[in-house]
Parts: C-alpha cells; sequence; structure tokens
C-alpha cells in the first residue's frame, strides 16, 4: 500500500500540540465504552495560520478490535486573534511502530483572512502521548 502523502495531493496546513487532561472512561454503555478527554490547552503553527487550542474535548469510542473511534471538537484561536472551530472523526489504532491517529478534519470561521478553510476538507495524522496528542494536518488538493 502506498504511503498516503505520497499518493494523495495535499498542501501542509499546520501542526498541532494539544494538551489533554486524564481520560474519563464511561465502560459498559451500549456502544461500547466511552472515553472522555478533555482539550486543556496547545498550540498550533503552519505557513498560513498560528495559534493557540484553547478548549475543546473527545468522546471516543473503544471498539473490540483494539481501534478507538474519534469524535473531536476544538477552539483554535490564531495569533491575529481569529476564532477557527475545528472538528473532527477519525480512527486510533495500533501500528508495528505505535499508536496511530487519522483524522478527517473540517473548519468553521466567519473572518474574511481565514475564510478559506472554510471550504476545506483536510486530513491529519496524529500520535498521542501521556497528556497531549500531536498532529500534522494537510489540505487535500
Amino acid at each position: 500500500m502506498p504511503d498516503i502523502l505520497s499518493s494523495l495531493p495535499v498542501e501542509f496546513l499546520f501542526t498541532i500540540h494539544a494538551n489533554v487532561a486524564a481520560p474519563v472512561p464511561i465502560a459498559g454503555g451500549p456502544a461500547g465504552t466511552r472515553v472522555i478527554v478533555n482539550v486543556t490547552g496547545g498550540t498550533f503553527a503552519g505557513p498560513k495560520a498560528s495559534g493557540t487550542v484553547n478548549m475543546g474535548g473527545d468522546w471516543l469510542t473503544m471498539r473490540a478490535t483494539g481501534t478507538a473511534h474519534l469524535d473531536v471538537r476544538v477552539l483554535l484561536t490564531t495569533d491575529d486573534g481569529v476564532a477557527i472551530h475545528m472538528a473532527y472523526e477519525g480512527i486510533m489504532g495500533p501500528t508495528e511502530n505505535g499508536i496511530r491517529i487519522i483524522t478527517a478534519p473540517l473548519f468553521q470561521t466567519g473572518d474574511e483572512r481565514y475564510a478559506w478553510l472554510n471550504d476545506v476538507q483536510a486530513v491529519a495524522i496524529g500520535k498521542p502521548s501521556k497528556d497531549a496528542v500531536d498532529y500534522d494536518v494537510y489540505r487535500i488538493l
């Protein structure tokens, strides 16, 4: 299988480092174990937009296969004060190189300087750590 970034035409948007609180599991639900993870802050940086990750959360569902379905919403604030809503779903799972996350972010903002993001379908590839998650975010061309 070819590497996704070598076969899919993309443009790098930014890297996100999001700090997260301890997960809160809700075991035994009808869809499996739900895990709520609070996003407590962070940063994002790229050639067209940089700033802070202000708040957000992930309502993920653990699957019997060992993977997890992510459902995330975060508030980004650019260095020049623009609020951007970023939402994505995706899959987190084990690989031979550790845990990998692949998501499909969408954006919403009302500011003309960043309105181009409203029409972007992105893909993000990430990796969790103990108290954070890091993503490289790409615009699909």
